[in-house]
């Protein structure tokens, strides 16, 4: 088969993900290896794919094949996240546009859309997974809401509840107006916005019980609030005990501007004296420390919004009226009448609701509680004991501060679209909690209803009829269900102790990004400590954030999010992944460029033009007599194999650290470099003349251990060159074939190889600084004492074009001198030489390594470097500041010599 003069991705993707798919090389089934297990965090089912998918889910595939390479039963689980919020707004959207509203259906009308609707959009994002490459095993594709994982969740949910772990209650939680549901603290991001702070003047009540005071003029009290519109909820005023400019107004009583509703002042230590007027407002339905306040003084609670974030009839004034709306119309009421004594600029944090950015309320509103303390304990010890490992490590702080403090969930959302709530009602409001109305009701007239957790009384029912029953309306929280995963794509809880669960849980490697780490990281810990007594997974990898080259986070407001598809077609699947890939440091922010991309189409077209130079070789057999004996390309034959095993040690050490991007940069140099420009120029056959059967065989056998190197990463280029360079048999895949062990590098012919390159590169630069072309014979003149072998000198001689290479014990006459290390070496040239020229680049030189010498010094001279540091790399250190000192003595004695 000829090859295309350049790489064209076009096909070559889809052609070798089918053949994959079709050979069943992703599937996997428990047998005697060693198990290697990945859960995909599932996307949400309205989702499309973008960087961060990208990223996550590439560093997954590099995981799960390389495993497979090393002869582990690799698994990787993909699936769906049902996502209650976000998908039950994009049904509600889909249902305005064809004229029709949520209202006027019934719940099992808008599920039947809902399904419709998942059925033909939520597959799309794994579809666009496959096209990056992703060897998931398919069949085991699970959603959230299939039937046996609905049943699970539904059944830890009782389990949970009959463990008193979960209950129900009244209390502040955070409120989506638009979304009409409540929401988790992790659900809320906290932005920073430019508001306004208002100065407000409440009139105080007389002593006498009339407002004024013995003049009979009016006394105030000023407050300060960004939210006017609140003060219809106020239900006190609250100042510092040791306040002294309030300490004759506790007690008293004030009016509520425009309403004139009578409330106390009262005196509570939580109160900042420094922050406005040192007197504060309490509105405990909307605020959740003004809650607190209230419980704590037994004040009165009115909720002046309505679920939309409309004001409701509590407000007394602006019902109906948006909030937002409402409080520009009350600024203007209060300055009317005289109440608004200033309005200053004041940036604030805000809570945004993380699924429809709309401003999140807070909400005194009874729902369904997930005390967590308990089961938060054993998930914390596996963390911090690095029973679980965290990559990097620095999230185990996060984690900690995080679980120390954990609060109860809020586990109950008011939708439609989701795990609904097992709890049964009665007309009288008592409930049981059961997996089907039948056992609720036998439940209830058993006596074994509950009105709640704080009452604990039980109430008899015997006269109960099924009918007489109402299912709780809310859906479980999201991550109830995704908490879950690691056991229950295994279905470790509908079919306890299976084959399956047995041999794959725990799972070995989470990738995820650290957003989520509270949301779902935790939790996963948690339940799978209380439903397998196992941890769900070993590692834990953190992505970071993908940002645009300017730094600025990716969004489609910003324009700045690239079309990742669009780029997987134009550059090819592998091009896409080495793009991400290659600045992507493990937990830290990741700078794209789509010029990242197109450095991997390069090194795709680099890697076919290595393909097609070798392949286009003549072999003859006859050559290879000699080649063992220590001539020809014996050399270069063996410093790029040790070359070859110092680095795959170097990539499998990165790895075991998951350093997965500076993997991607060893292996790139690698072939790059060493390979492409070294090796092969090395052993790279004359024009028109045969190369021998042994240097050819040992260059294939060096590709095609690159290519196993490289497949993790670049799965499609490495595949296609794997079955051109060889024979393969049909069954017969790079993604199957086995890692071959490394024996240890010789670190000599390493450094010997290197002083080649050194060598090489300097006689070049000469060349090219002075106008000495390729015809131009130089002859080379190592100083006494310096070993070159046969093999080096042949290398040296072909690649930098001498004529001869020898000793000498002194300087040469008309020669450039030039240092590898500490050796030093001389040039002759036909040509006279230029002593300016050479002076000048010597003195730059001898700046560099003085300015070289001075910033190691300075690092060994650091007592918390030193402290800190490994023996080997202060070894390693006081090295380069000896070679750097003989280095600058060489300089120092020629440049005395042009000068003499």
């Amino acid at each position: 088969m000829e090859l295309s003069k350049t790489f064209d991705p076009a096909g070559l993707d889809d052609r070798w993900y089918q053949r994959w798919m079709e050979e069943r090389l992703f599937e996997s089934k428990p047998d005697d290896r060693e198990p290697y297990t990945i859960v995909i965090p599932p996307p949400n089912v309205t989702g499309v794919l973008h960087m961060g998918h990208a990223l996550n889910n590439t560093i997954q595939d590099i995981c799960i094949r390389r495993a497979r390479m090393m002869g582990k039963n690799a698994c990787w689980v993909p699936g769906t996240d049902h996502a209650s919020i976000s998908t039950e707004a994009k049904v509600v959207a889909m249902l305005r546009e064809k004229g029709i509203d949520k209202r006027e259906l019934s719940r099992e009308e808008f599920l039947k859309y809902a399904w419709e609707w998942r059925d033909k959009y939520g597959g799309i994002i794994l579809k666009q997974i496959k096209k990056l490459g992703c060897s998931c095993d398919w069949n085991r594709t699970t959603f959230t809401m299939d039937d046996d994982y609905y049943r699970s969740v539904i059944r830890v949910f009782i389990d949970l509840y009959n463990k008193g772990y979960i209950y129900r209650g009244n209390k502040m939680i955070n409120w989506d107006p638009k979304a009409k549901t409540s929401l988790s603290d992790e659900e809320v991001i906290k932005k920073e916005v430019k508001s306004k702070l208002y100065f407000l003047r409440y009139k105080l009540e007389s002593l006498q019980g009339e407002a004024g005071n013995a003049q009979n003029e009016p006394e105030f009290i000023t407050i300060a609030t960004v939210r006017p519109e609140t003060i219809l909820g106020d239900t006190a005023i609250c100042v510092h005990p040791e306040d002294e400019r309030y300490k004759n107004l506790v007690g008293r009583f004030a009016f509520v501007p425009l309403i004139n509703r009578r409330i106390p002042v009262i005196a509570d230590e939580y109160v900042e004296r420094e922050f406005g007027t040192g007197a504060l407002k309490v509105t405990p339905a909307h605020d959740m420390n003004d809650y607190n306040l209230g419980l704590k003084h037994h004040l009165e609670v009115i909720d002046t919004l309505n679920d939309d974030g409309t004001m409701s009839a509590a407000a007394q004034l602006y019902v109906g009226q948006d909030r937002f709306e409402c409080r520009k119309n009350i600024v203007k009421d209060l300055e009317a009448q005289g109440h608004l004594v200033k309005a200053e600029d004041y940036t604030n944090q805000i809570g945004f609701s993380e699924r429809t950015d709309a401003v999140i309320e807070p909400r005194i509103s009874m729902q369904w509680w997930c005390s967590m303390k308990d089961m938060a304990k054993p998930a914390l010890e596996a963390v911090m004991s690095d029973d679980i490992k965290f990559y990097p490590s620095k999230f185990k702080t996060t984690y900690r501060l995080w679980m120390e403090s954990i609060r109860d969930w809020c586990i109950s959302r008011q939708l439609w679209w989701g795990h609904r709530i097992p709890a049964w009602f009665t007309p009288d409001g008592s409930f049981a909690v059961a997996e089907t109305a039948e056992e609720a009701l036998l439940l209830l007239n058993q006596g074994n209803g509950m009105r709640s957790k704080e009452q604990g009384q039980d109430t008899l029912h015997s006269t109960l009829t099924i009918q007489d029953l109402k299912q709780d309306e809310d859906v479980l929280d999201t991550w109830f269900s995704s908490w879950l995963w690691p056991f229950e794509v295994f279905k470790g809880l509908s079919n306890p102790g299976n084959e399956e669960v047995k041999y794959y849980y725990p799972t070995q490697t989470l990738v995820t990004a650290p957003e989520i780490i509270f949301f779902w990281v935790a939790r996963m810990i948690m339940s799978g400590f209380e439903y397998e007594k196992e941890k769900p997974f070993e590692q834990v990898y953190f992505t970071g954030i993908v940002r645009d080259k300017m730094g600025r986070k990716m969004s489609k407001s910003l324009g700045n999010s690239p079309d990742l598809l669009g780029m997987i077609e134009k550059y090819g699947a592998d091009a896409v992944r080495f793009g991400i890939l290659i600045s992507s440091p493990a937990g830290n922010d990741i700078l794209f460029d789509e010029k990242l991309v197109e450095q991997g189409r390069n090194f795709n077209n680099k890697i076919w033009n290595v393909l097609r130079l070798v392949k286009g070789w003549e072999v003859e057999e006859d050559l290879a007599k000699n080649q063992k004996s220590g001539s020809g390309n014996q050399f270069a034959i063996e410093w790029f194999e040790n070359r070859l095993n110092a680095s795959t040690q170097e990539i499998n050490r990165l790895f075991q650290q998951f350093d997965i991007s500076p993997a991607l940069k060893e292996v790139y140099s690698l072939i790059w470099d060493d390979f492409c420009s070294w090796y092969l120029e090395m052993i790279k056959p004359e024009f028109g003349q045969p190369i021998d059967d042994y240097s050819y065989n040992k260059t294939i056998e060096f590709l095609e251990q690159l290519m196993k190197l490289l497949h993790p990463f670049m799965p499609f280029i490495t595949e296609e060159v794997f079955q051109q360079i060889a024979e393969r048999g049909e069954d017969e895949f790079i993604m199957t074939s086995q890692y071959a062990d490394v024996p240890e590098a010789n670190p000599m012919l390493i450094s010997d190889g290197e002083k080649i390159k050194e060598i090489i590169t300097a006689i070049r630069d000469i060349r090219n600084r002075n106008g000495l072309k390729q015809k131009d014979k130089l002859a080379l003149y190592a100083s006494k004492g310096i070993e070159l072998g046969d093999g080096m000198k042949r290398i040296i001689s072909k690649l930098a074009m001498l004529s001869k290479i020898e000793e000498t014990e002194g300087d040469v006459e008309q020669s450039f001198s030039f240092l590898s290390g500490a050796d030093k070496f001389f040039l002759e040239s036909p040509k006279a030489l230029d002593s300016t020229e050479e002076k000048s680049r010597l003195e730059k030189d001898l700046a560099y390594q003085r300015g070289f010498l001075e910033s190691v010094m300075k690092k060994l001279g650091n007592e918390k470097f030193v402290s800190k540091a490994s023996p080997e790399v202060i070894k390693n250190e006081r090295q380069k500041a000896e070679d750097a000192r003989e280095k600058i003595r060489l300089m120092e004695e020629r440049l005395a010599a042009i000068a003499g």
